[in-house]
């Protein structure tokens, strides 16, 4: 679709917890939205549920040609505080990025992260204190966490952390 036009993906900050009703009046103005979204374990009160939650929270993106689309009624759509802009203009995601979310959505818009490592496969955790880093898988810590290795203060110290909020690099 953005290969053979000028139009390129830009990021919509949302109103918390509104991206999904951002993304609905968005496309009922005919733009082309995509909403990363992933599943979420919450405990609360002794129960353990499921439920869908924005891969990055506060954000969608949508696809403009900013010579063509009325881009700024974005601004003023039910559930968006603003397009990301730097000045007057909205600055474009970079190329492959938002293409390489949707190959990793499935058609549900549930973005998969593989999560089944083995011991000293390296992993990028993208949540947490430690976001950034990279680790070495250790072991599973129950059927929900991970327990990783991390390079730190002249060693390695181990760090548990939810499965999902990491990236498997390397094998």
């Amino acid at each position: 679709m953005i290969a053979d036009t000028p139009r390129r993906w830009y990021a919509v900050a949302t109103q918390p917890g509104r991206e999904t009703l951002a993304k609905a009046h968005l496309e009922r103005q005919d733009f082309d939205c995509v909403l990363p979204m992933q599943e979420r374990t919450v405990r609360h009160a002794r129960r353990v549920s499921t439920t869908r939650a924005s891969f990055f929270p506060g954000y969608l993106f949508v696809a403009l040609d900013l010579s063509v689309d009325r881009w700024r009624s974005v601004n003023g759509t039910v559930g968006v505080r603003h397009i990301i802009s730097a000045g007057d203009r909205p600055v474009a995601v970079p190329r492959g990025m938002v293409e390489t979310l949707q190959a990793a959505m499935d058609e549900a818009g549930l973005i998969r992260i593989e999560t089944h490592g083995s011991k000293g496969d390296k992993v990028t955790l993208h949540k947490g204190p430690f976001t950034g880093m990279v680790g070495e898988w250790d072991r599973m810590q129950g059927s929900q966490r991970v327990r990783v290795l991390l390079n730190l203060l002249n060693g390695q110290v181990p760090v548990v952390v939810e499965t999902g909020s990491f990236l498997l690099i390397a094998r």
